[in-house]
């Protein structure tokens, strides 16, 4: 079994899933949560409890590998540039515990889990929630999270099968120098 944790960084909320998968590519469910930000005056305690939640969670359930939403260009500067450093926090915080950090877009992660990159918010939560034979309605950054470790999970799964060492290639993975 290999524990995969999947993060949807926000500057708001920041979803957070983690999941088993075993050497046939099956996906257990082991825990999900959305991190709400907003209880913080200024912008850098949102990102220090990004940091310290985050780890502590990483403490806890000891995943082996990370997966993390790569950053698009949103309409406004200022929303990009929060999530950007929502996203580094995470990172950051993944990072600090040993593990490497695997970046997808959003269009993979919904091509992996809906069928299409064009896939809508509700059709996520559904899906990860069939997937992971979840009852009721999950919560939508949470469902993004483990939506991105499903992502991983299924992408891992396909190379391996092929034969091709994961890791290697056009993916972006964060790694802690030693």
């Amino acid at each position: 079994m290999t524990r995969i944790l999947g993060i949807d960084p926000g500057s708001q909320r920041t979803g957070v899933g983690i999941i088993d998968v075993d050497e046939a590519g099956r996906s257990r469910h082991v825990f999900h949560t959305a991190l709400s930000l907003l209880g913080h005056e200024h912008f850098a305690g949102r990102l220090k409890q990004i940091f310290d939640e985050l780890g502590a969670i990483v403490a806890e359930y000891a995943p082996q590998e990370a997966a993390i939403e790569r950053v698009f260009m949103a309409k406004n500067p200022d929303s990009a540039l929060k999530l950007g450093q929502a996203r580094g926090a995470a990172i950051c915080a993944v990072v600090h515990h040993g593990l490497g950090v695997t970046e997808y877009a959003a269009r993979e992660v919904k091509q992996a889990v809906v069928g299409t990159g064009a896939g809508d918010k509700t059709q996520v939560q559904h899906m990860v929630g069939i997937l992971l034979e979840l009852p009721g309605r999950l919560q939508a950054d949470a469902a993004d999270a483990l939506a991105i470790a499903l992502a991983h999970a299924h992408t891992r799964t396909s190379v391996q099968r092929i034969g091709a060492e994961f890791g290697r290639g056009r993916r972006t993975t964060w790694r802690r120098r030693r």
